[in-house]
């Protein structure tokens, strides 16, 4: 990568590599290699009602789609600085647009859990590529916040109107939208710089303790990532259960994306001004509280309300569990590694969450999940403070 020169970077205009138009053209690169994730609340019940699919079925062709992406993203932490990544970049948004475009004719969920698995398998790549370049800017935080800005403005249109156009349009409308931003992130890559490998100084990329530091970050963002994303992918038919349309809940689910974007805004803004350790603390914890209160969701105030709290919550702490990793090499690998253990959480979480709704319901399903999110608190504050103090 170091060094890397293409005739796009030389014929194109390229945004300055630290600032804020270029960490919104690295946020649309990466969010395309897993766009899906932001519209899984839409995409589960899109399958489930314009394909038939069971809930259980809906629910592991996500979690396929993840588990791929996490595949993709440790694939990227050993290629990172190995292959020009923006070579790299262009042949995986063709395989998205092309994977995507075969699963609007594929109707077996078995098929499909293949294809999807594929899918992520690009997108991973896409995805831990993206984060290794997010480290070799002066402040991958707001990076990270800045993209998690993006998926959660774009997430939230899509949760409010995918729904209600897959009983006019059929499934096919859901991986419709999913080529279109893969072609407009196919678009912005010209415009960004060449990254090189050596041009930012990490101070906690050295040290015998960094590789205990980076476990323990890491950790924290799988236990964060897998009961967010567990419960995410049914709130949906949850609120169905508890005997709320489809309309209000993917209008709920869509304003509290949305109003999310002040968690991620905030980082963006303050960076690491205030340090990590507290708004971590504060953040993750206001989360386990807001799954909790999911089991009073027969109240559509208390279903909003917990939906918009662990929506700024979550987009807070993803962003500097992200940054985090960053920190821990200069090179971009322990971002990549951070991307791939996201993703396994992002996986985990709707794949257990199936198996319990196999075998139970909602009340056992918001239970684990504001667990899970609070174990998580104690593990991501010991690395957060030691950074604080370095």
């Amino acid at each position: 990568m170091t060094g890397e020169t293409t005739g796009a970077a030389r014929r194109f205009p390229t945004a300055p590599p630290d600032g804020l138009l270029a960490a919104t053209l690295l946020a649309f690169l990466a969010t395309a290699g897993f766009f899906y994730v932001n519209i899984m609340a839409a995409l589960v019940p899109g399958l489930v009602d314009g394909l038939g699919y069971t809930k259980g079925d809906a629910g592991r062709v996500g979690s396929m789609n993840i588990y791929g992406a996490a595949v993709g993203a440790f694939i990227a932490v050993g290629i990172i600085g190995r292959v020009p990544w923006r070579r790299l970049a262009v042949g995986a948004l063709l395989a998205l647009m092309a994977l995507d475009t075969l699963s609007l004719f594929i109707y077996r969920p078995g098929a499909l859990m293949a294809v999807r698995f594929a899918h992520g398998l690009a997108g991973g790549m896409l995805m831990g590529v993206a984060y290794g370049v997010f480290a070799r800017t002066r402040s991958p935080d707001r990076v990270f916040g800045m993209l998690l800005v993006v998926q959660f403005s774009l997430g939230g249109l899509g949760v409010m109107v995918l729904p209600r156009l897959v009983p006019v349009f059929g499934h096919g409308v859901l991986f419709a939208t999913l080529i279109a931003f893969s072609f407009a992130a196919l678009l912005m890559l010209p415009f960004l710089d060449r990254y090189p490998a050596d041009r930012v100084v990490r101070p906690a990329a050295t040290g015998g303790r960094r590789v205990g530091l980076l476990a323990a970050t890491v950790a924290a963002l799988f236990l964060f990532q897998a009961g967010n994303m567990g419960l995410l992918v049914y709130l949906i038919p949850l609120a169905r259960e508890f005997g709320h349309s489809t309309e209000f809940a993917s209008a709920a689910l869509g304003v509290a994306t949305w109003i999310g974007i002040a968690g991620c805004a905030l980082v963006v803004v303050f960076g690491t001004r205030f340090g990590r350790a507290w708004p971590l603390g504060i953040g993750a914890a206001a989360t386990a509280a807001g799954c909790f209160a999911f089991h009073w969701s027969d109240s559509r105030v208390v279903y909003l309300l917990a939906n918009c709290v662990t929506s700024i919550t979550w987009s807070l702490v993803a962003a500097y569990l992200l940054g985090m990793c960053a920190e821990f090499d200069r090179s971009g690998r322990s971002a990549a590694f951070g991307g791939f253990v996201s993703k396994m959480g992002l996986a985990t979480g709707p794949f257990v969450a199936a198996w319990l709704m196999d075998r139970s319901g909602y009340t056992e399903l918001i239970t684990l999940a504001a667990l899970v999110v609070a174990v998580s608190v104690p593990v991501m504050l010991v690395p957060a403070a030691k950074l604080d103090r370095g």
